[in-house]
Order: C-alpha cells, then sequence, then structure tokens
C-alpha cells in the first residue's frame, strides 16, 4: 500500500534497530556506551509528555508520521508486511514480528488472555524473530490479529507495551537531559524509529552525537541548541536507510516547532509529514 505521493504508507519502516532495552526505564538504567546525567539534576518547567494532554498530542504526531492518521486508536488492527526486512509492522507504533517486540506483546496479552486469538502464534513468532520470515504466520496471522484488536485487553497491552519500551524510557531521558515537552517527543520519535540501542543508528547513537556537539540543558546547555543538534543526529542516522531517506518528520514537523520557540509543545499545532498537512487545535 502506499500513501498519498508515492511514499509507503508506514512513514518509518525501520524498525526497532536493538530492542535489548526494550522495557527498561533509562530513569535507572542507562544506555550501554552513552554518557547520562543524573534524573535528580533536571528542573524542567511547564507539563512534560507524560501529562495527557501533552501524551495525546504525541500519539497523534507518531500517527501522522506512522499512518497519516491523527487517529492513532484507528491503529490496533493495522498489520501488513512493508517490505524492510522485519516481517509483519503492526499496531499502534508499528510492533515487528522480526525484531521482537510484537513477540514480547503477544507474551503479554496471553499473560493477560490466555486464550486469545494470537497465542497459537507464540512458537512461529519466537521462530521468526530476527528475520522477516512469515514462516508459521501465513496465511491467518493478519485477520487474526485484527480480530484481537477488537478486544479491550489486547488494546489495553498495545498501550502498555508502547508505554513500556518506547514511551517511558525516552520521557524519562528527556527529563533527566533537561527537556521539556518538545524534546521530550524528539526522543520518543526517535525511539518508536530507531530504538533504544546504543549503536550508531539507534536513540543511544543518535543522542551521543548530539552531546558530543553541545550540552543538554540539566548540563548548564542551551535547550534550543541541543535540540537542533539531536535533530541532526537523527537526520543523519535516518539518511541511512533508504526507507528513512524522507526525513519531513523531523524537518516539516519537529524542527518547525523548535524553530518557533515551541519548547512546550503547546498547540496549535501545524506541521507536515510526507507532504500532507496536519493540525492540532
Amino acid at each position: 500500500m502506499s500513501r498519498s505521493g508515492g511514499s509507503p504508507r508506514r512513514g518509518s519502516p525501520s524498525r526497532r534497530t536493538v530492542l535489548a532495552l526494550a522495557g527498561a526505564s533509562l530513569a535507572s538504567v542507562p544506555l550501554a556506551g552513552a554518557r547520562f546525567l543524573p534524573a535528580a539534576s533536571a528542573d524542567v518547567p511547564g507539563a512534560g509528555l507524560d501529562d495527557p494532554a501533552r501524551k495525546e498530542v504525541a500519539m497523534q504526531l507518531v500517527s501522522s508520521a506512522e499512518n497519516s492518521s491523527l487517529d492513532w486508536q484507528a491503529q490496533y488492527g493495522y498489520i501488513e508486511d512493508i517490505g524492510d526486512g522485519r516481517g509483519y509492522t503492526a499496531g499502534i507504533i508499528g510492533f515487528c514480528s522480526g525484531t521482537g517486540d510484537l513477540l514480547d506483546l503477544v507474551e503479554l496479552y496471553t499473560e493477560r488472555a490466555p486464550d486469545n486469538a494470537l497465542a497459537p502464534y507464540l512458537p512461529a513468532l519466537r521462530a521468526v524473530a530476527g528475520s522477516d520470515s512469515h514462516d508459521g504466520l501465513d496465511p491467518r496471522f493478519p485477520g487474526d490479529w485484527r480480530t484481537a484488536a477488537r478486544d479491550r485487553v489486547f488494546r489495553q497491552a498495545q498501550d502498555d507495551e508502547r508505554d513500556r519500551g518506547y514511551f517511558a524510557p525516552a520521557v524519562a531521558r528527556g527529563k533527566a537531559d533537561g527537556l521539556r515537552a518538545l524534546g521530550q517527543f524528539a526522543y520518543y520519535d526517535a525511539y518508536v524509529m530507531h530504538g533504544g540501542g546504543s549503536g550508531g543508528t539507534g536513540f543511544g547513537g543518535i543522542r551521543e552525537r548530539a552531546l558530543a556537539r553541545t550540552r543538554p540543558p540539566a548540563a548548564g546547555g542551551d535547550e534550543t541548541a541541543y535540540l537542533h543538534a539531536f535533530l541532526d543526529a537523527r537526520v543523519r542516522a535516518m539518511k541511512q536507510e533508504e526507507a528513512h531517506s524522507d526525513t519531513s518528520r523531523v524537518e516539516t514537523a519537529q524542527r518547525v516547532f523548535l524553530r518557533r520557540g515551541n519548547l512546550d509543545l503547546d498547540p496549535p499545532l501545524d506541521w507536515k509529514v510526507y507532504g500532507d498537512s496536519y493540525r492540532i487545535r
């Protein structure tokens, strides 16, 4: 499938480069190889991204890039293989069969609802992790995923895995670095696309390159200058893969907010992704 303008339906098809830290709270467990500041050193003004209203904004911003829609809650049943080498991409942030976070999600769902429609696929999901294989999944897995998405228990499991593996650690790291809501969102969006790993294209590697250029607010640096450095490093990481070559989710969204000085991510927000315009009032 494709979105208008010929871009892939999922704006960030290259999923979690390294998942070793999925589920680890960065408030207590640092990324390997990255320099960290004590969380207690930051005094972040304004509402953080975990404020309910700001979190809703974050979900809509990510959905505009991931699904060409602000209706992120319509994506629980989304599933397809977008040809990025990571097998099936599914759900509200694109859990992938090839990277293992989709397996983590189905395991959590099965703990909470043992007789669910996806439980029989657990052996196959374990076998295909690390590959793009559909062995043991086709032809019924996509339909069963959509069936499961009608179950509120499964929807809650998606929310919880998103928060545990991506949202919570990104926000915690952003607060520790002294960043306000926009910076916390920049971290979260990078987590969603690149994963939390410390490699060159993981969040940890991106942040490390930004730290090599300037200091974050918690270390006495200028917040705007630091965020520009972080976004520059993010763009560099994105361009290392053809699937990420369109960097509009940074340049015509996050960078726009930054240039306008909207560090608290206050609505109204106007931005573009892949040429499509969006607004949150």
